[in-house]
């Protein structure tokens, strides 16, 4: 008896570590969105990340649309930093039902920034 548990223990174990890495490797769609970056800031009580909010304006006068995002990378959170005040793209992994706020708040990832000309 306790050795069939210990085996489903080890299942449930196994499987949602699986799970994990494949939410966290697997992308379900990348892409880029332009805008400028109002916010960013290392968050977390164990699991310390870079959250972010960046302003998408399509036309001059129209209300912003906000995009919030995570950054896993310092170095890549250090360019975002660099590029606060001017125009730029971020490319972003979207990774859906990532099992824990841990990983980041938001389910972008950030994995490069250009600055727009």
């Amino acid at each position: 008896m306790i050795k069939g548990l210990a085996i489903l223990l080890a299942a449930v174990i196994l499987g949602l570590a699986g799970f994990t890495w494949l939410s966290l490797h697997w992308s379900y769609s990348k892409g880029e969105r332009a805008g400028y970056v109002q916010k960013l800031s290392r968050k977390g009580w164990v699991c310390k990340t870079w959250e972010g909010e960046m302003a998408m304006v399509t036309m001059p006068g129209t209300v912003a649309e906000k995009f919030d995002f995570t950054v896993r990378d310092d170095a890549v959170a250090a360019r975002i930093n660099d590029s606060v005040g001017k125009r730029v793209a971020l490319v972003y992994e979207q990774h859906k039902w990532v099992p824990s706020s841990c990983f980041g708040d938001t389910e972008y990832f950030i994995t490069d920034v250009r600055v727009a000309e």
